[in-house]
């Protein structure tokens, strides 16, 4: 069996990487997030249990640009102009156009996390209010280093 140089190696896993988010990202156009509150399930196939839905949003025709380092970031999203519900974000959802088929799921607040909010009153979204996204990630985790 051969062995890699080590920075064929790095190589090869960021294109493996940026091909496999690439691929995950672009289910996503013309898609949904969908923001709650409470805690997060263990993964995007787990079941919502007691969550509340704050806030849609519709992510673009191409929901997002190229991946480097196994990253992708969303485009332009539409924010939700009168949210569903009052409450502090805890994690999102990413659903397919179709409106049904979760793609991914993340964290979502203020700052520092994969989904980030702006416009948020005392950290909560305010049901009725307008919500903005300012950015938004999904990430790749390397299988070898």
């Amino acid at each position: 069996m051969g062995t890699f140089a080590s920075a064929s190696r790095t190589t090869g896993a960021n294109a493996a990487r940026d091909a496999a988010i690439n691929a995950v990202a672009a289910t996503l156009n013309n898609g949904t997030v969908r923001i709650y509150s409470g805690t997060a399930p263990t993964n995007a196939d787990a079941a919502l249990s007691s969550n509340t839905l704050l806030a849609q949003a519709t992510l673009g025709a191409t929901a997002f640009g190229a991946a480097s380092s196994g990253v992708v970031t969303a485009n332009s999203i539409t924010a939700d102009s009168s949210a569903d519900a009052t409450g502090t974000p805890t994690f999102f959802r990413l659903l397919a156009s179709n409106g049904t088929t979760v793609v991914y799921q993340g964290t979502a607040g203020a700052s520092g996390q994969e989904l980030n909010l702006s416009g948020l009153s005392g950290g909560q979204i305010v049901a009725g209010g307008s919500v903005s996204i300012s950015s938004l990630t999904m990430t790749q985790t390397a299988s070898y280093a």
